[in-house]
């Protein structure tokens, strides 16, 4: 492959989604060379009047979308369902996120459009699946990671549960399994050269993150208690302990020796360094011993013991991280309508290899 060829190239999808994992999806299809068409409702996706706004536009609309064209199209009409379908046709995969049944009731189905495009390949992306009693169900993250215990597993205190900081489900569950299951269809199809249908359901992944407390109830026949799991609150070595300054310390000292350098570093006293022992109080120790001294205080004995415990950073704080910057996650740009400014485009799991360089505008509308 040439160095300048992206591996996509010369794919066409068409994309039906909105908001978050379908188009975060397509960005991905898109950063490796594939021509995506967003098909809009007429005055075009409700993202496009969120906050942020940037270059008349909201800025999160403009980063998932980078690259794309866009398509207005209302399929509540004749006329809008043939031009849908005329784009499913030439189009080598086609990406949807209505709830199940929306697309077959515009005649938009895998089944009615694999007839007109053998070579099709159709991801469906939803909360639940295209089957199951909760298919139908109406759902967003929080809901996901809730339905599948992945989220008992840590929720913090109860009188004041805490709501994770990431979109897991929508992305995690969403998006990553319909670009798995795109590209190992497009393989497929190379070798049969039939296209496929394929139902991700964001739920159904929750389950593999929760890998640890599944190997523990199948073992044990009882699953973990909240906060139990040693990566998720249970251990003193997988722990965020806060500052003399507000800060916080990430320790995720888990093997020995980690652990012994971390104690060290701290000077924890000999009592304590067996956490085994007596859990709890050794979290009570530490927490003591951190909340005397400030994050500037930490930060050089952490990094000198090499011990996997790091100050947590302030998201502006890594977008100026050296590292980061110099592993050009921040690299690409996005392109204002005018092509008078420009903003970084949003980092995706794409190889740099693989990935179409240069500034991109994000899909206008007429």
């Amino acid at each position: 492959m040439s160095k300048h060829e992206p591996p996509l190239k010369g794919i066409l999808v068409a994309d039906f989604t909105t908001l978050l994992p379908g188009p975060v999806a397509t960005l991905m299809l898109a950063e490796a060379g594939a021509e995506v068409i967003k098909v809009e409702k007429p005055g075009g996706e409700d993202m496009r009047a969120y906050p942020p706004q940037w270059d008349g536009i909201s800025a999160a609309f403009a980063m998932l979308n980078r690259g794309k064209k866009s398509l207005v199209v209302d399929l509540r009409t004749e006329a809008g369902r043939e031009a849908a379908r005329d784009l499913a046709a030439k189009a080598d995969v086609l990406v949807e996120q209505f709830r199940p049944g929306v697309m077959q009731k515009h005649g938009l189905g895998y089944d009615e459009l694999s007839k007109i495009n053998p070579k099709l390949i159709y991801c469906s992306i939803t909360g639940y699946g295209q089957s199951g009693p909760k298919r139908d169900e109406a759902g967003h993250d929080l809901n996901y990671i809730g339905a599948t215990g992945l989220l008992s597993l840590a929720p913090g205190p109860a009188d004041n549960p805490v709501v994770p900081p990431a979109l897991i489900a929508d992305i995690g569950g969403g998006t990553f399994p319909a670009v798995t299951n795109i590209l190992l269809a497009l393989i497929a199809r190379g070798k049969s050269g039939k296209g496929a249908y394929i139902d991700v359901a964001m739920a159904d992944a929750m389950f593999t993150f929760a890998w640890m407390a599944l190997a523990t109830v199948h073992a044990t026949g009882k699953a973990p208690r909240p906060t139990s799991m040693m990566t998720a609150g249970g251990s003193p070595r997988y722990q965020i302990y806060p500052t003399k300054d507000g800060k916080f310390v990430a320790c995720g000292a888990l093997e020995q020796k980690f652990w012994t350098g971390f104690c060290a570093a701290i000077r924890l006293a000999p009592e304590f360094t067996n956490d085994f022992k007596n859990p709890d109080a050794t979290k009570k120790a530490i927490r003591e011993i951190i909340a005397k001294e400030t994050a500037a205080h930490w930060k050089p004995k952490l990094a000198a013991a090499d011990c996997c415990a790091t100050i947590v950073a302030t998201l502006e704080e890594a977008l100026a991280d050296e590292h980061f910057v110099k592993r050009g996650l921040f690299a690409e740009q996005i392109s204002s309508s005018a092509g008078d400014k420009q903003i970084p485009a949003l980092p995706v799991p794409i190889s740099p290899a693989f990935r179409v360089k240069g500034a991109r505008n994000y899909p206008r509308i007429k």
